[in-house]
């Protein structure tokens, strides 16, 4: 263990290295191929015994133990950011600022640095242990990375723990997954001449009478339910009925039960403003029709407050002087967390800040960033063990 520790503090710089390489590729939604070759050539350097891209683009790094199971350590690929953003790293003092930076670029360079410290020390774990680039983890992304991962992958049904490197919140243990379900809602009509056709059915009606009443919805505090009216698009002219409009809607609760509720309750709202509508306007042109379009659904999972992984990693953090906090939120582990796969999300580093945005930036300060990476290390060596001999 002194040994690996060691090894991160003599490999700081080669993280911060590490760092501003990957962040300068870019990796927009569903365009990560050039930043996972990028990670691939970097931790093929570290002692793995293979290193693949699976089916759907997961830069995916075995190193054997002695047999008993198999941890994966994942941080993900993509960012947030459109083909074309800046993504040029600009330090000033101990902070590093570009877009995705923080999210999820500084997990990869961590969990590149805890394979390289293995490496470095001569550390043989008593677990086979799984180093993971993934991808899809934002947006419409919708976790499709690991949930290849976990259920169609080389190594599905064999990965016994998963930690995802991902955030800068060093006080905070991701243990329990906010579940997400993602529509895109098209309503059609026959269209027509804003004044000459007036009184056929209006799809921007329809689309507004659902984001009125939803956002009336009562919602518990107690499991955390939300809902948002996130994208809005359609029609052709400010002189036209529109003949397709659409709006893209996001629910996410800590519960499944609240939030097959709510997905309910949009359901209602949807059938409802389209028989109004249709109920008001004259129909000789055509009627009103509505399609609601799945475009993300992430498990949810109970927070959990206890468990091997979660006592080995808080107790890691305790060793490094942070005192994390269980709490749930939307990331990769969802989808082992629903599997009740033992796992973790956990920061890579202390201080954070304008995530998912140009100005994002994180703090390099070498102390505080040492000691998480350390943290990091021993909540993985805790968990996976250290091999005798």
């Amino acid at each position: 263990m002194h040994r690996a520790y060691a090894a991160i503090e003599a490999g700081f710089d080669t993280f911060l290295d590490d760092l501003v390489m990957l962040t300068e590729v870019p990796a927009p939604p569903f365009g990560e191929a050039a930043r996972g070759e990028a990670f691939k050539t970097r931790i093929a350097a570290c002692g793995m015994d293979t290193v693949t891209v699976d089916a759907v683009g997961n830069v995916v790094a075995l190193r054997r133990g002695t047999g008993r199971g198999k941890v994966a350590i994942a941080a993900h690929l993509d960012t947030v950011f459109p083909a074309g953003t800046d993504v040029t790293v600009r330090r000033e003092g101990t902070r590093l600022y570009a877009p995705g930076v923080g999210d999820d670029t500084r997990g990869l360079a961590a969990i590149l640095a805890v394979a390289r410290a293995l490496d470095a020390a001569d550390v043989r774990t008593e677990a086979d242990l799984l180093v993971v680039a993934d991808v899809g983890e934002e947006g419409l992304g919708d976790l499709r990375g690991v949930r290849h991962l976990f259920e169609a992958g080389e190594h599905a049904g064999t990965i016994d723990a998963f930690f995802s490197f991902d955030g800068s919140d060093m006080e905070k243990l991701v243990t329990g997954g906010i579940g997400s379900l993602r529509y895109r809602i098209v309503f059609r009509g026959p269209g027509g001449h804003s004044f000459i056709d007036f009184g056929r059915v209006n799809p921007s009606n329809a689309l507004g009478a659902v984001v009125a009443e939803l956002a009336r919805t009562p919602v518990p505090d107690e499991p955390r339910t939300t809902f948002s009216s996130s994208v809005l698009g359609g029609g052709s002219s400010i002189n036209a009925i529109p003949e397709e409009v659409f709006v893209e809607v996001d629910l996410r609760s800590a519960d499944p039960g609240p939030l097959a509720d709510l997905d309910a309750r949009l359901r209602r709202l949807v059938a409802q403003a389209v028989e109004e509508e249709n109920g008001r306007a004259r129909l000789s042109a055509g009627m009103l029709t509505a399609e609601i379009v799945p475009i993300g659904n992430r498990p949810a999972a109970p927070l959990r407050e206890n468990g091997r992984v979660i006592d080995e990693t808080r107790a890691a953090h305790l060793e490094f002087g942070f005192s994390p906090r269980v709490t749930a939120s939307s990331t990769d582990a969802n989808v082992p967390l629903a599997l009740d796969i033992p796992s973790v999300t956990l920061g890579s580093g202390p201080g954070a800040g304008g995530v998912h945005t140009l100005g994002e930036w994180v703090d390099v300060e070498r102390d505080g960033s040492v000691r998480a990476l350390k943290a990091g290390l021993s909540a993985v060596l805790r968990v996976a063990g250290i091999a005798a001999g």
